[in-house]
C-alpha cells in the first residue's frame, strides 16, 4: 500500500497531545494480553496498532501480562504470546506483569479503604448482582456498605492472610449505587482465590479484578495512551474514577473497534472449546484464527501487518471478509515464494521416444517476479513423469488444451509432447498416458515451430519425493458462526481439511524449511509443516492461487 494515507482517529489524538506537549512529548503504549490462551488475528490488530503508534512517534511499547486470574493462566501462554509478538516483527521496551504490582495494588486498595471508598462485602455473587439494581432502577445498599474503616481494614487484612474460603468475602469500591453506568455501582476490586499463581506461587490468595488492576497498572507504568477495544467503553468511567481517587499518573483510555472476520471465531473461550473438544489439532491448527495457526499454515508476518494496515482503525464494529486476509498473503507470496512443481493426483506419463535410463537437467525460475532473476533451479527430467490426472481426458471436449489422444501440450520448462495412447486397469481407471516428444522443442531453445496452447506441470518419476499434502479451507461454513442458532460448533466446515497422503514433489522440497512459502505451480501456495520429517514430508496449503471459495448450498453465506 502507499505510504500516503490519512491519520486514524487515535493518531490524531496522539499528534494533538504531542503538539500540546502533553506527557512531556512522550508516547508510551502497552499491549496487555491475559495469558490464558493463544493470541488470534484480532490480537494482531491490537499489536500492530500499539507497537505501530510507538514506532511512528518515536515512543515505546510495554508488553504487560494481565495475570490476575491464576486459575486460567499458564507460562505456556506467556511464552507463546512473546513468540507471536516477536514473529510479527515487534520488540517491547519492558516485559511486565500485573502480578509485579500486587503489593502496590494492595496498598492502593488499603488507601481507598482508609478514604472510605472501599468496603468488604460478605454477600454472595447473586445477592450483589441483585443489589446493583437494573439500568432503569438504582441499586440498594446492604448492611456491609456502612462498615467502619477500621473493620474493613481488619477484614481485608484477614482476607489477604487466608482466613476465609473462596467466595466468602469480596472487596468493593464505594462509588455510586444509582450511577447510570452499571460498572460504577460499587464494583468488585478483590476476590478470594486460593490458587497457585504461575509467577507469585502461593503468596497471594486474594487477586485484583481487571478493572482495579488495569488502570492502576497503566498509571504505575506512566502509560500515555491506553488503547482498548470498544467493549471497554463502559469501563472507562471506572478507570478514570480509580485514578482520580488515588491521585496517580493520569493514564487515559481510548477505544477502537476490534476485529471481526468472516468464517472464524475470535473468542478465546470458543477457541479453547475447539481445542479441548478435539475439533482441531491444537491451538496452532492451521485452520485456527490464532497467530500460531496462521503461521503454521504459511501466513507471513508481512501479510498480517499489511492486512491490519488495510482494515484500519475505526470507532464502529464491522465484519471483515476473510478473503481480504487471503488477498494479502497471495500478494506477499507472489513476490517471495519459490515456484516448484507438485503433482497431487498423479497418473504416469511415459515418453515413448525418450531414451530409457536417461536423465536431463532442465532449468526453472525460482520466482519470475524477482527482477533480474534469482539464479533459478535445476529440474531433473526423465522418460517417465507424473502429471495431474485432471490434465488428461479420454474424450476431451473442444477447447480442452491439455492432454487427450492427438492433443499436444508443453511440459513446464521442458518439451512439447503429443498424446498417442493410454492404458487402463481392470476397473477402467487410466493408469498411464503414452506420449511422444519433439526433441527440438526444449524450453528456452525451441526450434520446432510448433505452438501449443496448454502448459502442464510434472515431476520426474525416479527423482520425485513423496509427501503428505494437507489442503486447508475455512473452518466454518457460515460467515458468522457465533451469530447462528444453536452451538457455533454445529457450523464447522466438514471439508476444512483434505489430506492427500501420497503426492509427488520436486526433490529439493525435501529440504524445505517450515514457514518458507512455495508456490506449487497451478495448485496454490504451500509451506512445510513443523512436524514434517525426512521420512514423512508434510506440506500445508496456505491459500489457493485464486479466491475460488464458495459457500455450501443451504448456508447463509
Amino acid at each position: 500500500m502507499s505510504e500516503e494515507r490519512s491519520l486514524n482517529f487515535i493518531e490524531e489524538i496522539v499528534e494533538e497531545d504531542l503538539a500540546n506537549g502533553k506527557h512531556g512529548g512522550r508516547v508510551l503504549t502497552r499491549f496487555p494480553p491475559e495469558p490464558n490462551g493463544y493470541l488470534h488475528i484480532g490480537h494482531a490488530k491490537s499489536i500492530c496498532l500499539n507497537f505501530g503508534l510507538a514506532k511512528k512517534y518515536n515512543g515505546k511499547t510495554n508488553l504487560r501480562f494481565d495475570d490476575t486470574n491464576p486459575v486460567t493462566e499458564d507460562t505456556e501462554y506467556v511464552e507463546s504470546i512473546k513468540d507471536d509478538v516477536r514473529w510479527l516483527g515487534f520488540e517491547w521496551a519492558e516485559e511486565l506483569y500485573a502480578s509485579d504490582y500486587f503489593d502496590q495494588l494492595y496498598a492502593f486498595a488499603v488507601e481507598l479503604i482508609k478514604k472510605g471508598l472501599a468496603y468488604v462485602d460478605d454477600s454472595t455473587a447473586e445477592e450483589i448482582a441483585a443489589q446493583k439494581g437494573t439500568p432503569t432502577e438504582p441499586g440498594t445498599p446492604n448492611q456491609y456498605r456502612s462498615r467502619s474503616v477500621e473493620e474493613n481494614l481488619q477484614l481485608f487484612a484477614e482476607m489477604k492472610a487466608g482466613k476465609y474460603p473462596d467466595g466468602a468475602k469480596v472487596l468493593r469500591a464505594k462509588v455510586d449505587l444509582a450511577a447510570p453506568n452499571m460498572h460504577l455501582r460499587d464494583p468488585l476490586m478483590y476476590r478470594i482465590k486460593h490458587a497457585h499463581h504461575h509467577r507469585t506461587g502461593d503468596k497471594w490468595c486474594i487477586y485484583p479484578m481487571y478493572d482495579f488492576a488495569h488502570g492502576q497498572s497503566d498509571a504505575i507504568e506512566n502509560i500515555t495512551h491506553s488503547i482498548c477495544t470498544l467493549e471497554f467503553i463502559p469501563h472507562r468511567d471506572l478507570y478514570n474514577w480509580f485514578i482520580a481517587q488515588l491521585a496517580i499518573f493520569p493514564s487515559k483510555q481510548y477505544e477502537f473497534a476490534r476485529l471481526n472476520m468472516t468464517y472464524t471465531v475470535m473468542s478465546k473461550r470458543k477457541l479453547m472449546q475447539l481445542v479441548n473438544e478435539k475439533h482441531v489439532d491444537g491451538w496452532d491448527d492451521p485452520r485456527m484464527s490464532t497467530i500460531s495457526g496462521l503461521r503454521r499454515r504459511g501466513y507471513t508476518a508481512a501479510s498480517i501487518r499489511e492486512f491490519c494496515e488495510r482494515i484500519g482503525v475505526a470507532k464502529r464494529e464491522n465484519m471483515i471478509d476473510f478473503s481480504l486476509l487471503e488477498f494479502c498473503i497471495r500478494e506477499d507470496l507472489n513476490k517471495t515464494a519459490w515456484r516448484r512443481m507438485a503433482v497431487l493426483d498423479p497418473i504416469k506419463l511415459v515418453i515413448t521416444n525418450y531414451p530409457e535410463g536417461e536423465t536431463e537437467i532442465m532449468h526453472g525460475e525460482n520466482n519470475p517476479e524477482v527482477e533480474g532473476g534469482d539464479g533459478g533451479r535445476d529440474i531433473p527430467f526423465s522418460r517417465e513423469i507424473w502429471i495431474e490426472r485432471e490434465d488428461f481426458m479420454e474424450e476431451p471436449p473442444k477447447k480442452f488444451f491439455r492432454l487427450g489422444v492427438g492433443l499436444s501440450v508443453r511440459l513446464k520448462n521442458a518439451y512439447i509432447v503429443t498424446c498417442e495412447s493410454f492404458v487402463k486397469d481392470a476397473d477402467g481407471n487410466v493408469t498411464e498416458v503414452h506420449c511422444s516428444y519433439l526433441p527440438n522443442s526444449k524450453s528456452g531453445n525451441d526450434t520446432s515451430g510448433v505452438n501449443v496452447k496448454g502448459t502442464i506441470h510434472w515431476v520426474s518419476v525416479p527423482h520425485a519425493k513423496t509427501a503428505e499434502v494437507r489442503l486447508y479451507d475455512r473452518l466454518f461454513k457460515v460467515e458468522d458462526p457465533s451469530n447462528e442458532d444453536g452451538d457455533f460448533k454445529d457450523y464447522i466446515n466438514p471439508e476444512s481439511l483434505t489430506i492427500i497422503p501420497n503426492a509427488y514433489i520436486e526433490q529439493d522440497l525435501a529440504t524445505a524449511e517450515p514457514g518458507k512459502g512455495y508456490q506449487f505451480i497451478r495448485k496454490g501456495y504451500f509451506t512445510m509443516d513443523k512436524l514434517s520429517t525426512p521420512d514423512k514430508l508434510v506440506f500445508n496449503r496456505t491459500v489457493t492461487l485464486k479466491d475460488g471459495w464458495k459457500a455450501p448450498q443451504g448456508s447463509k453465506a
